[in-house]
Order: C-alpha cells, then sequence, then structure tokens
C-alpha cells in the first residue's frame, strides 16, 4: 500500500512538473483595420509571405467574425469575452469599466495567474481614455497613445499642415521605424529578447496600427506591387434594396484632406488606396516577419503561443463603401491565426464559423488558465485539434445608429442585430426605445457571394427569416419580447 502511495505522489509531482515545464507565453498580436488580405486567405493581391509562413505552423480560421467593426467596442468585446450589448461599449468614447467595473480583461486574467502582462502600441484604443486600463498590465502599456504627428507621416506635405488628418496615403523614402509601427516592432524585440534573458512567463500584446488610415508606409512597399494591376472593386454600388441605414458612411476617410465629403471618389484615387492598403498590409508583414526571428534566435518559439487578429474588416470600394461601420461582411470577417507549438495538426484551415470573443477562452485553454464563468465565447481548441468539427451554427455582430447623424454615441437609435450562417446573413435594425424592426437584410451567399442583393421582402425568404430570427433571439433573447 505504501509503495502504491508512493508511486502515485511521484506520478502527481511529475505530472505537476510536466504541467510547470510546459507552461506557455502568449504573443498576442492586433492588427489595426485589416480585413483579411493576406495570402494564405487566398488574396492573390496580397505580399505576405511572413504572416504566410506562420499560418503553416497553425490554424487559419477563414470564418472569423468581430462582434461589432469599430475598433474600440471589438477590442473590448475580444478582451473581456464578452458582447457589445454586455460590456455596454458601442462607441469610441466610453470606458468598459464605467459599465462593468468587475470585468475580467483577458491580460488580467493572466497577470492574475503568474504571467507577466505588456502592452505595446494599440490594443485596446488608439487615443484617450478607453485607451487605458491598469489592472490589465504588469508594466505601464508603450506606444498605446500617439498623437505626435511625426510617427504618422513622413512627407513635408503633410507635416506641415495643421490638422492630424492631412493626405490619405503617402509613399515616403524612410527606414521601416520611421513610422510608429517600426518602433513597436523594435520595442517587442527588445522585449521578447528580456523575456528570454529573465525566463518570465509572459503574454506579450503588440498592436500595429496600420493598414488603418492614413495609408502611409515606406515606399519599398509600395514598390512592391504594380497600381495598373490594382483594379478598382466590381461591385462598387450599393446593394440592391438595402436600407440608408445599413450603407450609411461613417465618413472616416472623408475626414483626410485630399477626400471630399460626398463627392464619388474617382478611379484613380480608388486605386491609389487600394495601393496604399496593400502596400501597408506588407509593411506590417514585414515588421512580423522580424518578431517571428527573434522569437527563433532567442528560443522563444517553441514555448510561445501566437495568436494573430484583426480587429474587423475593411471595406475598400466595394458595395460603395469604404471602410468599416457596417454589418456587412467585408466589415464583419476578420483574419484570425492562433499557432500553438505542441498542436498535433498544424498548416490547416478551417471554414468553421468562430467569432473574436472565442480568443479569451481558447488562450485560457491552452495556457491551463481558467475561464472566467461570465465569458461568453466558447474555446477554439477543438478546432484546432479537429479542423473540421462542428463548432457553432452561426455568429453574431451589431452596429448602432443614429436616425439621421453619420457617426453613433452609446447605443444611438437604432441597432442593426445581425446573424451569419453558413448560407446567409440575416440582419433585423431596430428602435431601441420600442424594439420596434423598421428595416431587414437577407442575403444568400449561395446565390450572391458578394451581398449585392437584399431578399429580405421576398415572400420565398419568409421560412428563412423565421429560422434566423429564432438564431438572433438565442444570442439576444430580449428581442424576442420587444
Amino acid at each position: 500500500m505504501q509503495t502504491l502511495l508512493k508511486l502515485l505522489y511521484t506520478i502527481s509531482i511529475l505530472a505537476y512538473c510536466a504541467i510547470r515545464i510546459e507552461a506557455k507565453n502568449v504573443l498576442f498580436i492586433a492588427i489595426d483595420d485589416l480585413r483579411p488580405a493576406l495570402g494564405c486567405y487566398d488574396d492573390q493581391l496580397a505580399i505576405t509571405p511572413n504572416i504566410d509562413k506562420l499560418a503553416t505552423s497553425g490554424t487559419v480560421f477563414k470564418k472569423a467574425y468581430c462582434q461589432q467593426s469599430l475598433c474600440s467596442p471589438s477590442r473590448l468585446s475580444l478582451m473581456t469575452g464578452l458582447r457589445p450589448d454586455t460590456t455596454r461599449v458601442w462607441d469610441l468614447r466610453k470606458h468598459f469599466r464605467d459599465s462593468v467595473p468587475n470585468a475580467i480583461t483577458l491580460p488580467e486574467q493572466f497577470k492574475a495567474h503568474g504571467y507577466k502582462t505588456q502592452s505595446i502600441g494599440k490594443i485596446f484604443h488608439g487615443n484617450g481614455k478607453p485607451s487605458k486600463d491598469d489592472k490589465s498590465w504588469s508594466n505601464p502599456p508603450i506606444y498605446d497613445q500617439v498623437r505626435d504627428k511625426k510617427l504618422r507621416y513622413a512627407l513635408d506635405i503633410n507635416l506641415k499642415g495643421n490638422s492630424h488628418k492631412e493626405a490619405s496615403s503617402e509613399s515616403a523614402e524612410v527606414e521601416d521605424d520611421y513610422y510608429v509601427d517600426g518602433k513597436v516592432c523594435n520595442t517587442a524585440i527588445d522585449t521578447l529578447k528580456d523575456y528570454a534573458k529573465s525566463g518570465e512567463k509572459f503574454f506579450l500584446a503588440i498592436g500595429f496600427r496600420k493598414p488603418h488610415l492614413p495609408f502611409t508606409a515606406p515606399k519599398k512597399y509600395w514598390d512592391l506591387y504594380d497600381r495598373k494591376a490594382i483594379t478598382p472593386p466590381i461591385n462598387s454600388t450599393y446593394p440592391k434594396n438595402a436600407p440608408e441605414i445599413a450603407t450609411r458612411s461613417w465618413l472616416e476617410l472623408e475626414g483626410y484632406s485630399d477626400i471630399k465629403k460626398n463627392k464619388v471618389i474617382s478611379d484613380q484615387k480608388v486605386r491609389e488606396l487600394r495601393h496604399g492598403y496593400y502596400a501597408c498590409v506588407s509593411y506590417i508583414d514585414e515588421l512580423i516577419g522580424k518578431i517571428m526571428l527573434t522569437l527563433k534566435e532567442t528560443s522563444l518559439d517553441g514555448n510561445t503561443i501566437i495568436c494573430l487578429w484583426g480587429d474587423h474588416g475593411f471595406h475598400l470600394g466595394e458595395q460603395g463603401l469604404w471602410t468599416k461601420a457596417n454589418n456587412f461582411e467585408l466589415s464583419t470577417r476578420v483574419p484570425l491565426i492562433i499557432s500553438i507549438p505542441d498542436q498535433k495538426i498544424k498548416n490547416r484551415k478551417t471554414d468553421t464559423l468562430v467569432e473574436l470573443i472565442d480568443i479569451y477562452p481558447t488562450l485560457c485553454s491552452a495556457c491551463n488558465v481558467p475561464t472566467p464563468k461570465e465569458v461568453e465565447g466558447k474555446s477554439l481548441i477543438s478546432i484546432i485539434n479537429n479542423p473540421s468539427s462542428s463548432f457553432k451554427e452561426a455568429v453574431y455582430s451589431q452596429f448602432p445608429r443614429h436616425k439621421k447623424n453619420n457617426r453613433h454615441s452609446n447605443n444611438g437609435d437604432i441597432m442593426g442585430y445581425s446573424v451569419r450562417t453558413q448560407t446567409h446573413r440575416y440582419t433585423e435594425w431596430r428602435e431601441n426605445s420600442t424594439g420596434k424592426i423598421i428595416n431587414t437584410e437577407l442575403y444568400n451567399y449561395l446565390k450572391d457571394p458578394l451581398e449585392m442583393q437584399n431578399v429580405a421582402s421576398s415572400k420565398e425568404s419568409h421560412p428563412e427569416i423565421t429560422e434566423l430570427s429564432k438564431l438572433l433571439f438565442s444570442v439576444w433573447p430580449n428581442l424576442k419580447n420587444k
């Protein structure tokens, strides 16, 4: 009996030591305004060799979706594992601690379980109170708020202006570390080297601002592309029968000096903007390559989980839209790549529907960190282990509107609740005060993959709408009673 007890004790000690030895670091890479414009997502134009290489070591989630296509609400949803209606953050001004003060952020949870947590760049938001959360980090964030115009522009013509927003794009003969993202990269490299020396477990969050407007990148990344090969989008008009409230511009692009408000953007400018977006994507890809090389050189690669994500998608003239701030596919679909050193199946792509709120429980599960019971996401480990496994029937996004204004505050006057299945997207636009449905949208991807015709008013669509409404109610049950 004593021999058996000793054996069990020895096994338990070895198991504990194994957990300690296998404890994983987390490299958490956020890329602002990045739609799946990557080679590993089958984008034929994108030149992204480093992110593509990362994809071969992990799982590419081809159908990942944000919960609201706007920086702060999306990031807060991901970082807390809560949907926007739970965080009650729908705009760029509100701090989540004012509405859910006891929420535990993803880095805060890791910090509470022995990790050093550090933020470099844009993680929560880019400026103001919403960019800060002291509880989340072991050390003060670096480059979380950047208002210096010299980190945003390089050309004299843009530096001389009085506005924070000058030209919408810029190609300059500068080194990678001239712009803020290059400085974020260098700081991240130094931080990784420090962690390699100290041996501390870490949760390192790196937030790149490009390809967010303005599309400013060193000239060499512009030179990677032939502008003649960058054509305007084929679907450059609003979807047929789409309500105005669905296609309303956020007026983000129109804030730049070379873009006139409510004016048609010329084909030449469209090509320039699309060129600039891809140049910025390649610029960030190169910086990520430098970070990946550092991981390898410091031998941290064998014990570090890498999670790369975009906070929301981006329109580049498709559907007559620019930037984000809507419920359409191009604004809600995001890149998501997760690489775990000991995952059995690598270099796999999955079409399973997933959401950004699923990242929180996934990283916790991968690192043996408990997931708070309040988290509304679901761990992706089962998909990482089996990319063809079933997971979710649908994914959900939402976007607020005021009745007339282009930009909303708080939750606006009207909320667009959207459900996306493998074959359809259904959206209900409801008055917040009464719950009354004022508009609906239905897009059938089997017949209309580019979302160019709203068929919600068709009699043939009624059975589908009935079933899709039930899916909406499963996530937002209060809608059923309104």
